[in-house]
């Protein structure tokens, strides 16, 4: 049984999310502030956290980026701002996906079997990639998801890890931006690629590089991206 907290003032549209979530077999909680909210979230057993922006005690950005230092689970924030700051905002702190009021009830069911779905296969096992990967100043333990820039770990979001993961355990590849959102987040039509360049920003700034054409990850104008690794490495 998937395990799903709501966390949203509008009981109307707490009570459309549990209803659709519940006939698709998840058991559903509602919590109608932000403190409360994260609390629950943070004590308790969950496999994804719906939140809005929007509470009267804690804004979904606060909530998000206090559960993202915590647990490593799927966030998804819904709310009725449209603006493209929010949306970036949002990914950046450390949220898997944006769903923008009103929705379409069977279309959030997706997106959150979408990102259960990507977060169990990419935390289960990549029977393709090392236990270790290991390069200069970089080294990713798979087993334990853990990220070490020169020796010293540093703190990846779920997505910001599973990103990193898939490129490096491909040196020199070049994906598309669908072809990495489609591996990393499981979704074809369902979600925005954009969230591929935050993602690639973000990662960037904490590995330490400060431009798209020098560094591990490389921007191939036109085509995408790629973990650019040196023959002589």
């Amino acid at each position: 049984m998937v395990n799903v907290l709501i966390i949203e003032d509008d009981m109307e549209i707490a009570a459309l999310e549990k209803d659709y979530l519940e006939i698709n077999a998840c058991q559903v909680s509602v919590e109608d502030n932000g403190k409360a909210g994260l609390k629950r979230a943070l004590a308790e057993d969950y496999n994804i956290v719906l939140t809005e922006i929007d509470l009267p005690d804690m804004s979904g950005f606060e909530i998000c980026r206090n559960l993202r230092k915590e647990k490593d689970i799927p966030i998804i924030i819904i709310s009725r701002k449209k603006d493209e700051v929010d949306k970036i905002r949002g990914l950046g702190i450390g949220a898997d996906d944006y769903i923008v009021k009103p929705f379409n009830p069977n279309e959030m069911v997706a997106r959150v079997k979408a990102n259960l779905s990507c977060y169990k296969r990419l935390t289960s096992k990549y029977p393709e990639m090392k236990r270790i990967i290991s390069y200069p100043g970089l080294e990713i333990d798979m087993t334990a998801r853990r990220v070490y820039i020169h020796n010293e770990e540093k703190l990846f979001t779920t997505k910001e890890f599973d990103l990193l993961s898939f490129l490096a355990s491909h040196p020199n590849k070049v994906f598309s931006k669908d072809e990495l959102f489609s591996a990393v987040w499981g979704m074809d039509s369902l979600g925005d690629i954009a969230t591929v360049t935050v993602h690639i920003k973000k990662i960037r700034h904490k590995i330490g590089q400060t431009s798209s054409k020098s560094g591990c990850i490389e921007t191939v104008w036109g085509s995408g991206y790629r973990f650019r690794v040196n023959d002589e490495e």
